[in-house]
């Protein structure tokens, strides 16, 4: 078996000079070399990589045929499903942008993406789960499933209007919808008008994705990435991991982010390798489908991680195959990572750090790097070789700017991360306030984007995260990080997850509350709010400590499709009036 260094030195020499290519293009020169190849794995499809190429080609000239023209923004909304590979190519190669929509809207959030990205076109499955797509769509723009409808006159309000034709794929189960264009009649339509998308005229340096924030922080944005921008970001992810050929990535987190559309799809592709997908994550599907479809990597968040340890099933699944894991979005501790590797014999194990406005993944830890480093460190700039930034060989380059005055800082120094790179996102779609806020100029014409985040770059260049500039609030007067309290109280024997946050108070103006999951067994069951309270006191300066504690079961904190808790959801909850009561 080949090492970690030789494995890189391969890709590194293949992609010894950087092509720009837009999707469409690199999926065809993919499907030249590996035709038989698995590309699309799931329990119902397993497509290979002609066979996505050639069904992609099918539904772009359908596309195509329907009116939709390069620049045209088209929108999909749909769960980890194999059409959605083969729409998502579809979409790139009839020269539109790709909107993978957040399947877990609900009405109000579903119709202001669709009506702020001027969406034209939206391809949808009926519903997710308990959600039922189709019937917000009889809401949102009622006989979306009638003829005339693209010819109706806008409505206003904020509706959609932009938006002209539905199609709707249907899955097994579905109730029949009489009148709705299928997604079965877009491939006849461009069976019927072969060769409708080739004079799209795209290039790489096209915007290929607008694809909505679901952070932390604020309210949905639309990023707009280029063609070559994800494909970059998927070539450093293959050569930081040291991808070996065929690798075999298993995930549930859904592609309309950017963890599953680069760190699973695009980067498995740069060695011929194939995705295993599913349309949400339990432990035992994901113990199922690493023994049945033989999973050498997969990628999770460090609750999913926290569940595959203690699922029993892991005990009786052959998990021989599986030799990697990314597992991103939030800090987890050394001991997570170390009894991974003891019960999954894995040992390249990595975590990572990023934004979607920075094309994804910006930072990896090494396969090859201690585990220390993984708990401690968010990781390096991803190397990208000719993929780079010129000069350094990684896909970016980070520096700190004090968070008020924006002023660079001394290397080394903690302050808010801005990150420069071929990379970095376009702007926000339509929002150009937003977008100038976001994207600074320096003096030599560097383009730098601001992260929110506050943190450090090590001598070594692994990036340290602190917490986020907009986190920040005060009690007493004085400015709190919430990161520093969570370090402390996460300390806890009695604790399993907490979340410090500034939140309005009649009496201080603002005060620090701790939002505490208890840890499970004795210790947890008996935690109280003076407990909380009284360990803070004894570690931290007075006015850093909380004043209000409020306890939540894990289930009830407010996440992001990829684990991150929105604290800005969570100080929503707090200060509805059920939640309110005196500050301890």
């Amino acid at each position: 078996m080949s090492t970690i260094a030789e494995r890189r030195d391969a890709l590194l020499e293949r992609f010894s000079t950087w092509i720009p290519r837009t999707l469409d293009a690199w999926l065809d020169l993919c499907a030249d070399r590996h035709p038989e190849r698995d590309l699309v794995v799931t329990d119902e499809r397993v497509l290979t990589y002609a066979e996505v190429a050639e069904e992609s080609r099918r539904l772009a000239d359908g596309l195509a045929a329907l009116g939709v023209q390069r620049g045209d923004r088209v929108g999909l909304l749909m769960a980890n499903h194999a059409e959605f590979v083969t729409l998502k190519f579809a979409i790139a190669r009839a020269g539109a942008v790709a909107i993978p929509f957040n399947f877990l809207y609900r009405t109000d959030e579903l119709r202001y993406v669709l009506a702020q990205s001027d969406c034209k076109v939206l391809i949808t499955n009926q519903g997710f789960q308990a959600l039922d797509h189709a019937a917000m769509l009889d809401e949102i723009v009622p006989g979306w499933d009638t003829p005339g409808f693209a010819d109706r006159a806008p409505s206003g309000d904020g509706a959609p209007d932009g938006l002209r034709h539905v199609v709707l794929v249907g899955r097994d189960g579905d109730a029949p919808r009489p009148g709705a264009f299928t997604g079965a009649a877009l491939a006849d339509l461009g069976n019927r008008h072969p060769g409708a998308a080739a004079g799209a005229g795209h290039t790489p340096d096209d915007v290929s994705d607008l694809l909505y924030t679901s952070g932390s922080t604020g309210s949905p944005k639309g990023v707009q990435v280029t063609h070559d921008a994800v494909l970059r970001t998927a070539y450093a992810s293959a050569l930081t991991r040291a991808y070996e050929d065929g690798r075999r990535i298993l995930f549930s987190l859904p592609c309309y982010h950017m963890f599953g559309y680069v760190e699973g799809l695009l980067s498995a592709t740069y060695v011929g390798g194939a995705v295993i997908m599913l349309p949400s994550f339990s432990a035992e599907a994901y113990l199922t489908a690493i023994e049945k479809h033989r999973a050498t990597d997969m990628l999770c968040v460090p609750t999913m991680a926290v569940a595959l340890v203690e699922s029993p099933l892991r005990q009786e699944t052959d998990l021989s195959s599986l030799t990697a894991i990314l597992c991103g979005s939030a800090p987890a501790p050394v001991w997570l990572w170390e009894q991974v590797e003891q019960d999954f014999g894995v040992s390249e194990i990595v975590t990572g750090y990023g934004m979607t406005e920075c094309g994804g993944a910006m930072t990896l830890t090494l396969p090859e790097d201690d585990l220390v480093l993984t708990s401690t460190t968010v990781g390096r700039p991803k190397l990208a070789g000719a993929a780079g930034v010129e000069g350094h060989g990684t896909l970016c380059v980070y520096r700190t700017v004090d968070p008020v005055s924006g002023e660079v800082l001394p290397e080394g120094a903690v302050g808010e991360l801005t990150s420069s790179g071929p990379t970095t996102m376009l702007g926000y779609f339509a929002k150009p306030e937003e977008t100038a806020a976001a994207l600074h100029l320096d003096a030599d014409g560097t383009v730098w984007l601001h992260s929110g985040d506050l943190g450090r770059v090590r001598e070594d260049g692994y990036l340290v995260l602190t917490g986020r500039s907009k986190e920040v609030y005060k009690s007493g007067g004085e400015l709190v990080m919430p990161k520093e309290v969570e370090e402390v109280l996460g300390a806890h024997p009695g604790i399993s997850q907490v979340y410090a946050v500034g939140v309005v108070d009649e009496r201080w103006g603002e005060i620090g509350c701790a939002v505490v999951v208890r840890a499970p067994g004795s210790e947890g069951d008996a935690l109280t709010a003076d407990d909380v309270i009284a360990h803070a006191k004894e570690h931290l300066a007075r006015f850093k400590v909380p004043k209000r504690v409020e306890f939540l079961d894990a289930a009830q904190l407010p996440a992001t499709a990829t684990g991150k808790v929105q604290k800005f959801r969570l100080v929503e909850l707090l200060t509805q009036p059920s939640q309110q009561g005196e500050p301890s």
